[in-house]
């Protein structure tokens, strides 16, 4: 099965209110430290995945955009001769729209980067304070138009459904970002995530989010918005023109196997779910001491691999096809999902189902957490 690699880059210039992502802030980071960490950790993953030629690489954090383009040169250069490059291998990097990062453009495309994805996450200078951004609305349309002159495919993000946001406002805040010409953006509700600072506001009352209503209207406008743009959901979140879609997100969300490296990250190889440690200085300690960044390696039952491929899967307007999902994990059919649950849902309009392909119907998108728990979650806890 192609394969896709994701390096993780944890370190920010500042920490966001509402970011649960694993970033750190540091007053110094050893480029060349990091260059022999990172490089010997993906020495320690081929080596147990090889022959396997990568068809995507996506660079995550934290900020990448804050590596020197000669680390991310090296590291390329390193996974290539580990694994091969596909022909039409896709490499992204994360990059925040500041003028300092943006000067970096020319030299991460002459790296190999070929996609960029910006976190603008919105294009008035009030809400970027308020979401703790470091930069302002005209410096991230500078950032996106340097992108869009260095990289083949540019991708940026947006956050709505902040407090005040009303559909008059999220309607003209859209067709704005719609306009700027990207064959891909992804647009985020403001969810208030466990550990955060807005989670402290919340509770001490300095932060009413938007309801749940307001919200799902909202979600509507993004949906009716974009297909008319030529720019569909393809997954719950994330919206592109054809052939545009992020095909390392795919990985994920189709189920594929992939690698992660770098602290923090994550990984599936052949029914085992690797996860590195997370802290930097304990991710470097490990690499020191065993060669690798690895905390944990745990080989998943076939239901549960069922079940995260249904998790996965049901996020994509595509749906999930049952068919394979049973010979891969050796389970029936029947047993993948509850099928009082999605025949009821169906009835409702919600869920669909052609043959053995299910999926989440566009009135159930806003849904969709909940779906997956009357769908999914009891049956393979029983298998």
């Amino acid at each position: 099965m192609a394969r896709a690699l994701y390096i993780h880059w944890p370190f920010c210039a500042k920490k966001c209110p509402y970011c649960d992502f694993n970033s750190h802030v540091r007053a110094r980071v050893d480029s060349a430290t990091w260059e022999r960490a990172l490089i010997a950790d993906m020495r320690a993953e081929a080596a147990l995945a090889a022959g396997e030629t990568l068809t995507s690489i996506f660079f995550g954090g934290g900020t990448p955009s804050l590596m020197p383009p000669e680390l991310v040169a090296a590291l390329l250069v390193e996974a290539e001769r580990l694994w091969g490059f596909d022909s039409a291998i896709e490499i992204t990097l994360e990059a925040n729209p500041s003028s300092v990062e943006a000067a970096n453009f020319a030299a991460l495309a002459g790296a190999g980067v070929n996609r960029v994805s910006l976190g603008v996450q919105s294009l008035d200078d009030a809400e970027l304070r308020f979401l703790g951004r470091l930069h302002g609305a005209d410096e991230a349309l500078a950032a996106l138009a340097t992108a869009q002159a260095h990289f083949a495919r540019v991708s940026f993000d947006m956050i709505y459904a902040l407090p005040g946001h009303t559909p008059a406002l999220w309607e003209r805040r859209l067709a704005r970002a719609l306009g700027y010409g990207t064959g891909h953006l992804s647009l985020y509700q403001l969810t208030i995530e466990p550990g955060t600072r807005f989670a402290s506001d919340v509770r001490h009352g300095r932060l009413v989010p938007l309801d749940d209503d307001a919200a799902a209207q909202l979600f509507s406008i993004t949906q009716c918005l974009t297909e008319a743009a030529g720019m569909p959901a393809y997954e719950t979140s994330n919206h592109a023109r054809a052939g545009e879609q992020s095909r390392h997100n795919l990985a994920y969300w189709r189920y594929q196997d992939y690698a992660g490296i770098g602290p923090g990250a994550h990984g599936r190889r052949g029914g085992v779910a690797t996860v590195r440690h997370r802290k930097p200085e304990n991710f470097l300690a490990a690499v020191a001491r065993q060669g690798h960044g690895i905390a944990e390696a745990r080989l998943l039952a076939p239901a549960d691999q069922a079940a995260e491929a249904l998790l996965m899967g049901l996020r994509l307007t595509e749906g999930i096809d049952l068919a394979p999902l049973s010979a891969r994990f050796g389970l029936p059919v029947q047993g993948l999902v509850d099928e009082a649950a999605l025949a009821r849902l169906a009835a409702l309009g919600l869920m669909w189902r052609e043959g053995t392909r299910i999926g989440v119907a566009p009135q159930g998108r806003g849904l969709l957490d909940a779906l997956l728990a009357e769908v999914v979650a009891d049956t393979l806890v029983a298998a």
